[in-house]
Formats: C-alpha cells, structure tokens, sequence
C-alpha cells in the first residue's frame, strides 16, 4: 500500500508541483536577478514536496543561527528529500553547488543558473577549485549563504569522508561554518528508489564554528572537526540519547 500511495499519488504531485513553481521561479527570475524571490518559492516548493510525500521534519537547534547572519552550512547527504527538508526549515537565504552537467539540462539549467546557484565540475580540480573561490566571493559580497554536502554527493550508508570544500570556503569567506546532520531521511527515500514512505525527520543544526583568524592551511583541521560534529548529532536520538 505505501509503495502504490508513493507510485500513484506522491511521485505525479511531485512531478506537478516542480513543474508549476518551476515556471514561477523562472518568471520570477525576469524580475528579480538576486535569486532571492526564486528562494523563497523554492522553500514553497519544498514544502509542498514533503506535504505530498506525509514526511514531517522539525528543526532543532535553529536558535543558534542568526536569521541575518551568512554561513556555509556542511551536511550529510544520504536522500534526495535532504534538499526539500533543509529548504523547509533553515530562515537563511542559501545557494548551493550543482553539478556542471545539471546546467547543460533544458528549463533546469537556466532555472539554477537565475536563480543563482553555483556549477561544479567535479572531474576537473583546477575548475572545482575556482568555483569555491567563487563561492567564497558570493558570500562575501552579498552576504548570502552557502550549502555544501562535503561528502561529495550521496551516501547510501553511514557517512563518507568530508571534502575540505566547506572548511576552504568558510575561511576564506571569513563566515562560520555550520555542521548539520539530516537525521531519518535515508529510510523515508533511500538512494536507487522510488518508493517515498510516510514518517519523520529531523534536521539537527550544529554550533556555528568561527572561522575568524583561520588560514587555508586550517582547513584540513577545520574539516575533521566539522566531520566529528556531524557523526555526534548523527548518532544521537531525538530524545538526547545515544542510538
């Protein structure tokens, strides 16, 4: 029953939903050259994708972010529901990185392209390294915020070692870095399925990690650490106890 109401209901409102807000997001895009107005209907978006799917996520530890403040947030990445389940809940205005081929995709590409999300190509490390520096620039001067997924993409189990891009930007940037664990989402929508099930996920917002002072040599540092904060918000229960 829950793989018919994942086929038949949740996967073809999905479908409609990213197709309708796509087209605002576009239009919206003639308008307003931040991305800003984009963000928002994507947090619209990504509400309406979790409401369709009857998944449930709660921040927690959102007190510790500044609504005005910029940030590089560093999460794990286990579901492609992480998106929609970040975008629900954190109050920052955030881009993020795509991968370069996303770009070259009709309707997709210009839409990432507006609404001012960053490509990256992961094959070629003189190119990715210049889209950090991008990244960093970004931050910098419109004081926006950036996520990453420093494991490089999705993990169908555990949690894979972190890149150093999120540290690089962060203290290049001269913002703090934030360690997030989404926690849950990977049994709702595992990788390789289409079967969405109905339940709860929590989105775990770690201390904001300064990076004042912080060179580039730091990074490798600064990455373990933010590797060790998420493996402990991942490891512990909602209700405060170890799993």
């Amino acid at each position: 029953m829950s793989f018919l109401r994942s086929l038949l209901f949740s996967i073809p409102l999905i479908v409609l939903s990213t197709a309708a807000m796509g087209t605002l997001s576009l239009v919206a895009s003639l308008f307003d050259g931040t991305g800003n107005t984009q963000h928002r209907l994507a947090r619209v978006w990504a509400r309406m994708l979790l409401a369709v799917s009857f998944i449930r996520v709660r921040a927690e530890g959102i007190e510790k972010l500044d609504p005005n403040g910029s940030y590089v947030f560093a999460a794990n990445h286990a579901s492609y529901m992480d998106i929609p389940a970040i975008l629900s809940q954190l109050p920052q205005q955030f881009r993020f990185f795509a991968k370069k081929g996303l770009y070259k995709i009709p309707f997709l590409g210009s839409h990432l392209k507006r609404a001012g999300h960053l490509p990256v190509d992961r094959s070629n490390a003189r190119a990715s390294l210049k889209s950090m520096s991008e990244g960093a620039r970004i931050i910098a001067a419109r004081r926006i915020s950036l996520l990453l997924f420093p494991e490089g993409g999705r993990s169908p189990e555990g949690l894979r070692e972190f890149k150093e891009g999120a540290a690089y930007i962060a203290i290049k940037a001269g913002v703090p870095v934030v360690p997030m664990a989404i926690v849950g989402m990977r049994a709702l929508l595992p990788m390789h399925s289409i079967h969405i099930r109905a339940g709860r996920a929590v989105v775990r917002i770690g201390d904001p990690i300064p990076t004042a002072g912080l060179t580039l040599a730091d990074r490798e540092e600064l990455t373990r650490r933010l590797y060790e904060e998420v493996a402990r918000m991942l490891a512990v229960t909602a209700a405060g106890r170890r799993a």
